[in-house]
């Protein structure tokens, strides 16, 4: 019989799956309403894109996930000094539209990631992909699932409905997925070194944190990503790819990524 503390622990859990699923839907709500119209697209100070639909996706989230009193950390808010939030044991972690660029491009590879951060490691994740209407969403310990979907729904409704992953497939090649925005010298030789260590190899690309996403799916072995991300562009992904079973560790140390560190750029990592 479970401990009242392992109930309460998982009442709690699920409370707040239920105000980051709640929160995913509405910042992709705002999201669609920019896309479906002739935006305009500013520079931020790293050359990176900038939208209204970051900003609309961003205030919506916060009003949701604000209310279990747990602090956020946002790409949309990162100013945050390290000396405060160095003292975060649980927190938020947020990218309310990941995969600008895609956006830009219009190609629907773009999502709404949302991240439970505990002592540095991710222990839930939920992406959703607005576009697609394709919703991912894990917690460590209680499964990983996919489910298509528009309607908002409950962390137990999506236990229910959704699809466990990953999803076994019989393939006759070692699949790694990329980046279609992204590809450095040292990812290409990891394809090489696969392709001897395999035979066969095809590549799979995707852009923003579905590429993650494809590797918790079971559509893909590997995710090399030997370049530039931040904190905020993995979280949600590696919670999902950790609840089902795969390891999102910094590369060549083979240790688990960390977040919250005072810089919020991520090490090389693979994810297999």
């Amino acid at each position: 019989m479970a401990s009242n503390w392992s109930l309460k622990n998982k009442r709690i859990m699920t409370d707040l799956m239920n105000a980051a699923l709640e929160a995913v839907f509405a910042g992709g709500k705002e999201i669609l309403a920019v896309y479906n119209t002739d935006f305009e697209v500013e520079t931020k100070s790293d050359d990176s894109p900038l939208t209204e639909a970051d900003r609309r996706a961003h205030h919506a989230i916060k009003n949701i996930i604000s209310q279990t009193g747990l602090p956020i950390l946002s790409e949309e808010g990162a100013e945050i000094p390290y000396e405060e939030r160095s003292s975060w044991s649980r927190f938020w972690l947020v990218d309310p539209l990941d995969g600008t660029k895609e956006f830009v491009k219009r190609n629907g590879e773009f999502t709404v990631n949302i991240a439970l951060i505990e002592n540095g490691t991710p222990i839930a994740g939920v992406i959703y992909v607005p576009v697609l209407k394709t919703l991912y969403a894990g917690v460590v310990g209680q499964g990983s699932y996919k489910l298509e979907t528009e309607n908002p729904l409950t962390w137990d409704e999506l236990k229910e409905s959704g699809i466990a992953l990953p999803i076994r497939e019989d393939r006759d090649a070692y699949v790694v997925v990329g980046s279609r925005s992204h590809m450095s010298p040292e990812t290409e030789a990891y394809m090489n070194e696969a392709a001897e260590k395999h035979g066969k190899v095809e590549v799979l690309s995707r852009g923003s944190s579905l590429k993650l996403c494809m590797v918790a799916e079971g559509k893909a072995d590997a995710y090399p990503r030997f370049a530039p991300t931040m904190e905020w562009d993995t979280g949600a992904g590696h919670g999902i790819c950790k609840a089902a079973g795969f390891s999102v560790n910094k590369h060549p140390e083979n240790t688990e990524l960390q977040y919250n560190k005072e810089n919020l750029l991520n090490p090389w990592f693979l994810v297999i």
